[in-house]
């Protein structure tokens, strides 16, 4: 993929993440969205397991899975669907991927500009690594796409 259709892609996947940047900010309930979502709308175990054709135990052990973090996703789209709600799945990155990018980008860059600079004193040639070669070769980098090898 071309870097400039990487970067169109990467913007578009910004917007739509910074729409559901807010999600992040919503607390699970302590007894998970199942257990709150049931109780609020007034039906009990028994007869949501009923309406997703479990058991009550099984139910309840789904529930406390929830809690706990550790529900397959597809045991939590079935309870949604018998709760007449939908998930909601996404990953939102801590930081834009533009950001993202931009900043391993530097990174790569100061570290290979910092071993070229050890390799020169190691000659008694004195290097001065600048934030304007940092940024030249973190171009260099993106143009070329390798983001995710090891500096």
């Amino acid at each position: 993929m071309s870097s400039r259709i990487s970067t169109r892609v990467r913007r578009h996947l910004d917007d739509q993440i910074e729409a559901v940047r807010p999600l992040a900010e919503i607390a699970r309930p302590e007894r998970g969205w199942i257990n709150a979502i049931r109780r609020g709308l007034g039906v009990t175990e028994a007869q949501l397991a009923g309406r997703m054709g479990v058991t009550q135990p099984t139910l309840h052990r789904l529930e406390r899975s929830e809690a706990n973090g550790t529900i397959r996703l597809d045991s939590l789209r079935r309870a949604a669907e018998a709760l007449d709600c939908e998930v909601v799945y996404a990953l939102i990155p801590r930081h834009s991927l533009e950001t993202t990018v931009n900043e391993r980008a530097r990174e790569l860059a100061r570290a290979e500009l910092a071993r070229v600079a050890q390799s020169m004193a190691l000659e008694a040639q004195d290097v001065t690594v600048s934030e304007e070669a940092v940024e030249e070769r973190s171009r260099e980098i993106l143009a070329r796409g390798a983001l995710w090898r090891s500096p």
